[in-house]
């Protein structure tokens, strides 16, 4: 049986050996972790896949911003990471916490949604583009194509040159 809880029922001593599974021990040097520094995961938005009574996968969602260099806060919800599990992945479990989010989040989110990651994916199945992100930066190194956004709950994306970091 598969079901979606709450990321925050879920101990963290299981979560942190998926993220390292799914994306090294050296995750923690990527630009996504800097963006969100000092931040906690928005308990709303964070989920956890279960299948079987086996913790399967994980999608986390944090309060970050866009900042222009006049001083204009914008509020962003960063998606990500999305894990699986290497021995389960393809097999349609990030699609579905991906879904489940997004589900959510049109009910329940505070900002617009934004994300890193790969654009023919997460534009084909989720509406993810880089069209509103070309003049966006980050602290750290990124592919300016991978850095994504779009529209939720009413929120629209915020325009034009700005620094991404945690709110």
């Amino acid at each position: 049986m598969v079901e979606f809880l709450p990321l925050s029922d879920i101990e963290p001593s299981a979560v942190e050996p998926l993220l390292d599974a799914a994306f090294g021990p050296d995750r923690f040097a990527r630009t996504a972790y800097r963006i969100r520094e000092g931040t906690a995961a928005i308990p709303a938005l964070s989920f956890a896949l279960v299948e079987d009574a086996a913790l399967v996968g994980t999608i986390q969602c944090w309060p970050v911003a866009h900042r222009t260099a006049d001083g204009t806060v914008s509020p962003l919800v960063m998606v990500g990471p999305v894990a699986v599990r290497p021995d389960v992945q393809r097999g349609g479990h990030g699609r579905a916490l991906m879904a489940h989010m997004l589900a959510a989040a049109e009910a329940r989110a505070d900002a617009a949604l934004m994300m890193i990651g790969d654009p023919e994916y997460y534009g084909r199945f989720f509406g993810f583009t880089a069209d509103a992100t070309g003049a966006w930066d980050l602290p750290g190194p990124f592919e300016k194509r991978r850095l994504l956004a779009r529209a939720a709950n009413g929120h629209a994306l915020p325009m034009g040159a700005g620094m991404i970091g945690p709110r």
